[in-house]
């Protein structure tokens, strides 16, 4: 497809001001680390906000999110969960402000602030480190393989190339340049340049999702999308079963379906609450959403930050998802039906390519080339933290001037992306690295970080051996079960993560008491603590434990009925399903006033 002058002109005048953006800020991100990794905490947490929708609104993500509605309709508004998406719910419930309390620089830095300094505890920050590496490693994979699929049905020239005996494609070598440009900007100008441009990027964004929107809302009828869908695709809810027979529509389809592993719906279903539960508990990962989080000023803005991005992602992301879904089943899925080996993760670029008129073209295109470099310039601006801070300064050189550390940082990165991409070269698609991601890396994670919050006698020596269990079995489980989903095998990660975390807790003695208090006492968790609270009380006699558990549980269930709605409302709105839009809305509502009454009241005045 050759895009229009202007489309063309409006992408690289996009491109070339970002760059510039980075080496404005440059200067004054570079003043010190906590200038460059958190911006000295001086960011308001509606612009970290708008950030952390922005870093979410990948482009793999999205394409992933169109396939995912164009070959499951309605019930395709589950599959976030297996992330989960929730983890927003309870990172705004209670999460973001027991993490925000601790006032360190990175996940890793965090361990030393509730395990101490001994052994055990050195181990752990090493092994949240290399976690924190490897699920880098992983996106940037995922983000490769995205934003290369997507790029080459747009952009004209052939850029294939070899090295030696090596060939590198067009797909390849556009993903290659804009994750170049991307690299770049975000190592001159650190957390402001992520931050800066990822608001820039979603207001980009916003507009785009919108006129998608209304494209499929004007050129789509209700009739058209029942005639193109089988029955039950206009269907939120689900038996054990799928139950959905594209034969006769897209007959390829049930194919993939069945590549998917999701056929039986209701036991995915069940997975996905299962390990969303332990997911969520465990807190986000040691990537961009924990910076986010740890760049707020205090422990209130921590929680409205987690709020904000609930509301602003969901509604013009599904616009867009939704959108483009309605508008390939009616208008390509003719032509679908009679092509064979159908790459359906293409059906983002395709849609663009038929449906967006010139002009809006290349204004989606820069927004979704935004939304791609926003989230990996997210990861590339938190991951050489925990090298630089948690390795380099910590272990090597703790006395070394704010000039090394920068310049070290920015030698971490370059090392992060480029083995990151050597990784994307062998990445077999978008959906196998987002099974992996979600199911077997983030299951090797939930089992260790769930305890750390709940069980003062979980030590420093069972959060490592639960770490370094999840991530063997994260590596080596999938192999053995090679034809079943990654979902499917969480329970078993999980289990051999909790043994790692008992026997390193039974095998050796509890952690310092004195740190244990101060982290209680400030992380003001609930859970198993009476011990530590115990002697806490005898300190200060007005020492208050926190009692807040089943209302953070029933604020965590209406937050996630709450945040589904934003999620359905545009879906039903598009597909023209003006009945459930309405009870939609009515509960979007009422959630809203329980919210209000039961946190948000609660969090202005700083009661936690």
């Amino acid at each position: 497809m050759n895009l229009a002058t202007i489309d063309i002109i409006i992408i690289l005048c996009y491109l070339i001001s970002i760059l510039f953006f980075g080496f404005y800020v440059a200067r004054r991100a570079s003043k010190d680390m906590k200038s460059y990794f958190l911006g000295s905490n001086e960011i308001p947490w509606y612009y970290l906000g708008l950030s952390n929708a922005s870093g979410m609104f990948d482009i793999s993500g999205t394409m992933w999110a169109v396939t995912a509605m164009f070959v499951y309709g309605v019930k395709s508004a589950w599959l976030p969960w297996l992330w989960p998406v929730w983890n927003q719910v309870f990172m705004m419930v209670f999460l973001a402000a027991w993490l925000r309390r601790s006032k360190v620089m990175t996940g890793a830095q965090w361990i030393t602030y509730r395990f101490g300094t001994d052994l055990g505890a050195r181990l752990s920050h090493i092994i949240v480190t290399v976690f924190a590496i490897i699920s880098t490693l992983g996106f940037i994979a995922y983000f490769f393989e995205g934003i290369g699929k997507f790029a080459i049905i747009f952009f004209p020239w052939d850029l294939s190339f070899g090295i030696g005996s090596v060939t590198i494609s067009s797909q390849q070598a556009y993903a290659l340049i804009i994750i170049i440009i991307t690299t770049i900007y975000t190592l001159k100008g650190g957390m402001y340049s992520v931050v800066g441009t990822e608001v820039i990027q979603f207001v980009i964004m916003t507009i785009s999702c919108f006129v998608i929107g209304y494209i499929a809302y004007t050129s789509v009828t209700a009739a058209q999308i029942t005639k193109a869908v089988p029955q039950n695709w206009e269907n939120l809810f689900f038996g054990m079963e799928m139950d959905l027979d594209w034969t006769g529509y897209i007959d390829s389809v049930n194919t993939k379906i069945e590549e998917d592993g999701f056929s039986l719906f209701g036991f995915l279903f069940m997975m996905m609450i299962f390990k969303g539960i332990f997911a969520s508990l465990a807190g986000p990962v040691p990537s961009y959403d924990m910076q986010r989080v740890l760049s707020t000023k205090n422990e209130v803005a921590a929680s409205k930050m987690s709020a904000l991005t609930i509301v602003v992602l969901s509604i013009p992301r599904y616009l867009m998802i939704t959108g483009f879904a309605v508008l390939g089943l009616v208008y390509l899925g003719p032509e679908l039906q009679a092509e064979t080996g159908i790459d359906f993760e293409t059906i983002l670029p395709l849609a663009i390519q038929r449906f967006v008129p010139v002009g809006l073209k290349g204004l989606l295109l820069a927004g979704l080339l935004a939304a791609f470099m926003g989230t990996f310039a997210a990861f590339i601006n938190a991951t050489p933290a925990y090298l630089v801070n948690d390795i380099y300064k910590k272990y090597i050189k703790p006395e070394a001037s704010n000039r090394t550390y920068m310049r070290f940082s920015y030698l971490s990165s370059v090392l992060i992306v480029g083995i990151g991409l050597l990784f994307g070269f062998f990445a077999s698609s978008i959906n196998t690295l987002t099974v992996w991601l979600t199911s077997a890396l983030y299951g090797g994670y939930a089992a260790a970080n769930v305890l750390k919050w709940i069980w003062w006698r979980f030590n420093s020596y069972g959060y490592f051996g639960g770490m370094l269990a999840g991530l063997i079995a994260a590596s080596i489980v999938p192999g053995f079960f090679p034809e079943t989903s990654v979902i499917y095998l969480f329970p078993i990660i999980l289990l051999i993560s909790f043994t790692g975390c008992f026997l390193g807790v039974y095998l050796r003695k509890p952690d310092d008491m004195e740190v244990l208090k101060n982290f209680y006492k400030t992380t003001r968790p609930w859970g198993f603590w009476k011990p530590i609270y115990d002697e806490l009380k005898k300190e200060d006699p007005e020492m208050l434990k926190n009692k807040d558990f089943w209302k953070d549980t029933f604020n965590c269930i209406i937050g996630i009925i709450w945040q589904m709605t934003f999620v359905l409302i545009p879906v039903y709105l598009l597909i023209k399903e003006y009945m459930q839009l309405s009870i939609v809305v009515i509960v979007m509502i009422v959630t809203s006033i329980v919210l209000k009454q039961t946190w948000y009241n609660k969090i202005k005045k700083g009661v936690r």
